[in-house]
């Protein structure tokens, strides 16, 4: 039989995990082999960019949509247990764990939701590793589809990294990512202007150019998802910018800002920036802070003017 694709993968990952406590992802794959009864050809196939198995890159996925899904919980790299929620469900299996079946989690279509893409992510996604044929699209779709669901599931990584660090680093990545964005001069000038507060939170005042022609007030809190910033936190950060003769703020939080606070900084007269969550985890990947590059596939079109007779 050929290599199942990951949707296929899903319950037996689940049922797998069941068996034991926390388990790495390598020591899910054989077991869940020999529970479908693969071979060693069906194993041994390679996606096409030949870096790995078809089979290793699905399980993969299928343990991150699980996670996704709150099925699984990821304890560390690589490492996964399974949840209440996913016992439950191996207690009384369905037929088949897909996208559709785990779209009935809030947290699965919290995710998918922000891709802002949805139906590529949830169609598209089993082709995700270079299979022709598997979902509809063309081969580009299937790559951008990919591409998108890799990056968001490293920017969810970064916020739980981030809310499990010290504030010290919370503070070091604050100064980074501003300094790599142009701001603050140079990186010691930016970590003299902003200073630890006592609540879990950072602000101070740092250039908005190098050549500091303008002041940014700054203020970022380290919250738990469920822990909002309200309107009154906002308006109070507006206040303080007339203490340090601030026009301009930006008030940066790991969860998110409440809808009174959005309304709120779009009916005053200064300029505060809101930088919730998932946008403080999108700029540090676009900025190449806390993240690497792990693979980089050019993709190539007909040079028409090459073949132009003269």
């Amino acid at each position: 039989m050929a290599c199942p694709d990951f949707q296929t993968l899903t319950l037996p990952a689940l049922q797998v995990a069941a068996t034991g406590d926390a388990m790495t992802v390598a020591a899910l794959r054989p077991l869940i082999a020999k529970r479908l009864g693969l071979d060693e050809a069906d194993l041994a196939e390679r996606i096409p960019s030949g870096r790995q198995t078809r089979f290793n890159n699905r399980v993969n996925w299928a343990c991150t949509y699980l996670s996704q899904a709150g099925l699984l919980e990821k304890v560390s790299r690589g490492t996964y247990r399974i949840t209440a929620r996913g016992r439950e469900l191996v207690a009384r299996p369905p037929e088949r764990i897909d996208t559709v079946f785990m779209s009935r989690y809030p947290e699965f279509r919290a995710w998918v939701a922000k891709s802002n893409q949805e139906e590529a992510v949830v169609v598209d996604a089993p082709a995700v590793d270079g299979a022709v044929g598997e979902a509809p699209g063309t081969p580009e779709e299937h790559i951008e589809a990919g591409y998108t669901a890799l990056r968001r599931n490293v920017e969810t990584e970064l916020i739980t990294r981030i809310l499990a660090s010290s504030p010290a680093f919370f503070e070091n990545l604050v100064v980074e990512l501003l300094v790599t964005m142009g701001y603050g001069g140079s990186r010691a000038d930016a970590g003299q202007a902003l200073g630890r507060s006592g609540d879990g939170g950072l602000d101070g005042i740092i250039k908005e150019d190098k050549l500091g022609l303008d002041a940014i007030y700054i203020q970022a809190k380290r919250y738990a998802p469920e822990n909002k910033v309200s309107r009154p936190a906002v308006q109070a950060f507006a206040g303080s910018l007339e203490g340090v003769r601030a026009r301009k703020g930006v008030f940066i939080t790991t969860s998110a800002f409440s809808s009174e606070a959005h309304d709120y900084v779009a009916r005053i007269e200064k300029k505060i920036i809101l930088i919730d969550g998932p946008r403080l985890a999108e700029l540090l990947f676009d900025h190449g802070v806390g993240v690497r590059t792990k693979d980089t596939y050019e993709v190539k079109e007909l040079d028409e003017e090459y073949f132009l007779d003269d």
